[in-house]
């Protein structure tokens, strides 16, 4: 009984010590997920804005670019996946790995090649595990994301843009990561970053029913939209960045707000355990000595006799 009472205690300081990592994990989580909410406040006016003047840009061109204007038969679109590089985040990476097969899945679908690019090291795990090319990949800074880090992201998929599909370009550019709701909500999301629907950007930037001004191009039209579009592809590669941190955040802690409570929920019940055991051991004890004491006076008795 007593080794039973020793295994019991083992495990409530083993898991006590868990506890403790789990919950200053939990707020350390919690204290980047502000720092992460104000990136993405920051980022927004500069994104705005510049969607603004690619939705003026577009609307008054006549060029055709691959910003704005779609191939009449795509047939290979490159996917940027947004996961993370550590992991007790629940199924924060997993999510987004779900949503980026669902849409490998429909572009194969519609006969277009898929070119494959990661950030996080979870999504390149699940990738190398399964032995699938990936065009390229990014690790180390999923949790604090840079605009230098967008830059590196976007530049070849920029240059797989601007290629024709024979020379290994792509004629779509889509992006999956998290989406940032609330500290409660965080749903993985897909976009079509390239070629871009006029609608739809306008209606993200609150330009929708606007009469936009007209612009003279200087030194035309196909060069401003030559630079615009890595602008317009890092913005958007750092708001998605951003946003999947802070996601990432919010996912870990609530993980590690689920594990603080239920090692508190084992340590409970370990501890009842434990009291039960030493109870028994107690009342084993007790029973050991009025047995003894009864033979005791047993054997008093019968020596009288």
């Amino acid at each position: 009984m007593g080794a039973q009472l020793r295994v019991y205690k083992r495990r409530i300081q083993a898991v006590t010590a868990t506890k403790k990592i789990t919950k200053a994990m939990e707020m350390i989580a919690a204290s980047r997920i502000v720092k992460a909410q104000r990136k993405v406040t920051a980022s927004m006016p500069y994104a705005t804005e510049l969607t603004r003047a690619v939705t003026a840009v577009a609307t008054g061109s006549t060029t055709k670019h691959p910003l704005t204007t779609e191939a009449e038969s795509p047939v290979r679109a490159a996917v940027l996946l947004i996961t993370s590089d550590r992991g007790l985040a629940g199924g924060y990476s997993s999510n987004a790995i779900k949503a980026a097969e669902r849409l490998r899945e429909r572009l194969a679908g519609e006969g277009k090649e898929v070119d494959t690019y990661i950030v996080g090291r979870k999504g390149v795990a699940y990738y190398g595990f399964r032995e699938r090319k990936v065009a390229d990949s990014w690790t180390g800074f999923t949790d604090s994301p840079s605009y230098a880090d967008a830059k590196n992201v976007a530049a070849p998929l920029i240059e797989a843009v601007q290629k024709e599909s024979a020379e290994g370009g792509v004629d779509e550019l889509h992006i999956v990561f998290t989406e940032f709701v609330s500290m409660m909500t965080q749903n993985a999301v897909d976009d079509r970053m390239l070629p871009l629907s006029l609608d739809k950007v306008a209606e993200e930037s609150g330009t929708k029913g606007e009469i936009l001004p007209l612009f003279d191009f200087e030194p035309s039209q196909e060069d401003v939209l030559d630079a615009l579009l890595p602008r317009y592809v890092e913005s958007r590669i750092y708001n998605a960045l951003l946003q999947a941190a802070a996601s990432e955040h919010a996912a870990r802690r609530r993980a590690m707000k689920s594990a603080t409570d239920n090692a508190g929920d084992l340590i409970k019940s370990l501890s009842r355990l434990a009291n039960a055991a030493r109870q028994a051991e107690i009342t084993q004890e007790i029973s050991e000595i009025v047995g003894g004491a009864g033979a005791l006076a047993d054997a008093s008795a019968g020596s009288d006799k």
